[in-house]
């Protein structure tokens, strides 16, 4: 949609200020793309596949051989330019690929899941010639589902939920509005009392416990001195205390599994309750519900407090 190469069903979009459903072809002047499976002639080399993209481009051929040269070089495939591409691991289509939007020379790149089906090694590499286009000053639109790889190279980060763009914003934004600007501590502890210790502790806003066992904190500032304090005077054995830096995986895993998930229009009863989570609207758009009311369906549990129950919707 963003090439022009298929019909919206609905909204509009512009890239370099052009509609591409009008104007296709002027921005496939600007833009290169890549998609997941990089089609190339395998009984051509790789200087012959650019070549032969070089005059579909309409470069002129003054230009060809040294443009070619260095998109080559840029990302390290010069000393393989004069081998056959059948004979090329995935990571060197991945990364001839680039070289071809490279030659382009356009002012938008738009790559779709770059790193798939890569090992570590050729991964590291490619993200590294990703990020030397953003330094050339080509804008990067990066898709992927691996989020460590997407919070290493992209400034901004939007999460998609059924087809919409749920949150948009710089990690640290995203986090912010997840988590409310709280900052998130994370303790093991051996003890009888060891969660309602916490609880009490000044700063501790809410106290939630992770799959492993782990207590996850929301705190008003760094208070592990005081959780560390409180935990010894209560007689606990603390074993870790960890402030938890938030990344993009965290902002995902709060929304789509720890986020509690509102009814539809949800009148309150004996498993509703109002959220003081400052963090609430934001999680019900996230995950693609309707509700504005704030009423949030809890299911009960006397042994560990409230739970965030199955959407209604």
């Amino acid at each position: 949609m963003l090439l022009g190469l298929t019909e919206t069903s609905g909204g509009s979009v512009r890239v370099a200020g052009l509609d591409p459903t009008r104007e296709p072809l002027a921005v496939k002047r600007r833009v290169g793309y890549m998609p997941d499976s990089v089609g190339f002639y395998d009984n051509l080399t790789a200087r012959e596949n650019l070549r032969y993209t070089a005059k579909l481009l309409g470069i002129p051929r003054a230009e060809f051989e040294s443009r070619i040269t260095d998109a080559l070089a840029r990302v390290r495939l010069d000393d393989v330019a004069e081998r056959r591409v059948g004979g090329f691991s995935r990571g060197m289509r991945q990364r001839l690929g680039l070289a071809e939007i490279w030659l382009k020379r356009p002012e938008i790149a738009i790559l779709d899941e770059p790193t798939s089906g890569l090992d570590p090694q050729a991964t590291h590499e490619l993200l590294d010639m990703i990020r030397s286009f953003k330094a050339s000053g080509v804008a990067v639109m990066l898709s992927s589902h691996l989020l460590d790889q997407v919070q290493t190279v992209c400034d901004r980060v939007a999460l998609f939920n059924r087809g919409r763009i749920a949150l948009i914003g710089t990690v640290s934004e995203l986090a912010t509005q997840v988590f409310g600007g709280d900052t998130v501590i994370q303790v093991e502890a051996e003890g009888a009392v060891v969660q309602a210790t916490l609880e009490r502790v000044p700063g501790v806003r809410r106290v939630t416990r992770e799959e492993t066992g782990a207590l996850r904190l929301f705190c008003a500032g760094d208070v592990r001195p005081e959780i560390a304090a409180a935990l010894v005077g209560a007689g606990a054995k603390l074993l870790r205390l960890n402030l938890l830096q938030l990344s993009l995986d965290a902002v995902v895993r709060a929304l789509l599994r720890g986020a509690p998930r509102c009814g539809v229009k949800a009148r309150p009863g004996p498993v509703l309750a109002r959220s003081s989570s400052r963090s609430l609207p934001i999680i019900c758009r996230a995950l693609g519900c309707a509700c504005s009311s704030g009423w949030c369906c809890w299911s009960a549990s006397a042994r560990s407090g409230p739970r965030s129950a199955t959407s209604r919707r």
